[in-house]
């Protein structure tokens, strides 16, 4: 399966009705595997500062986690593994395997927890593959 498929068939997925707004999976280098057409582009230092995060949890929490140019603040996730962001009526959730992120975007009706449900599943997955 090519990994725009993942990100299609996978991520950008309905769930209860709603999708995520955007979509992608980016190498732990920043390189990107595939994307939603609605992506934003981001800048190579946003996805250092999120690498970091991983390595040394918390670092994001006093500056919060931008993507895009878009501003989220961090709210509770898992140390190492899961990153969550919330701004206004949406979010973002990144998950880290060991060769990438999984990362969506999801703006209301779509909820934190689903957006976490789809991006956390997906990344789980690629974990248990090896990727």
């Amino acid at each position: 399966m090519s990994w725009q498929a993942y990100v299609d068939d996978h991520l950008m997925c309905e769930i209860e009705g709603n999708h995520l707004t955007s979509a992608a999976i980016v190498g732990v280098d920043g390189s990107v595997w595939a994307q939603s057409s609605t992506f934003p582009q981001f800048k190579p230092e946003e996805i250092s500062e999120i690498m970091k995060d991983f390595d040394e949890p918390g670092t994001l929490a006093p500056t919060g986690l931008h993507l895009g140019g878009t501003k989220y603040m961090v709210i509770q996730g898992e140390a190492g593994a899961v990153i969550r962001g919330k701004k206004g009526p949406g979010g973002i959730t990144v998950k880290k395997t060991n060769m990438a992120l999984v990362i969506g975007i999801y703006n209301e009706p779509m909820t934190a927890g689903q957006c976490n449900m789809i991006v956390e599943r997906l990344g789980d997955y690629l974990v248990e593959q090896g990727l």
